[in-house]
């Protein structure tokens, strides 16, 4: 496994790119950027199934193991704010093996202050997000 693609070096480039903006304007401005930079989902993956519980605006998330036994993780969202954050957690968790995402340790988001400037309700989103992609870490895992 390449160190670069280590989680751990992932946050870490996260982290300090968040630093580099003085305020948390220019934050969301950078996470929504992320989130026009994101992949589209395929038409056919936008179904109810896909869709995450306990995100107030609608977000579909699919996942699929690529040829080296990786999850690559596909999914996009109709709220702004909220697809940058979803392509915040692919950049950090997809193309990884299933057993690190399921026990990801996810301290970026504490770090680049994420936990304490997202509103409550953006806030739970954000965490089922997170709970939901280590739920097919587990799932794959398994297999």
């Amino acid at each position: 496994m390449h160190a670069n693609n280590s989680l751990e070096l992932r946050q870490g480039q996260i982290i300090e790119e968040f630093d580099m903006f003085p305020d948390w304007m220019e934050k969301y401005e950078h996470i929504i950027e992320l989130g026009k930079e994101l992949d589209p989902i395929a038409e056919a993956d936008k179904i109810d199934d896909n869709l995450i519980k306990g995100c107030q605006s609608r977000v579909w998330l699919t996942a699929s193991l690529n040829d080296e036994g990786n999850i690559i993780f596909f999914a996009d969202s109709d709220a702004i704010i909220t697809k940058g954050l979803v392509a915040l957690m692919i950049r950090v968790l997809s193309d990884a093996k299933p057993r690190e995402i399921a026990s990801a340790d996810l301290h970026f988001l504490e770090a680049i202050g994420l936990n304490a400037h997202l509103s409550p309700t953006r806030s739970n989103g954000l965490l089922s997000m997170v709970k939901q992609m280590k739920m097919y870490g587990l799932a794959y895992s398994a297999r």
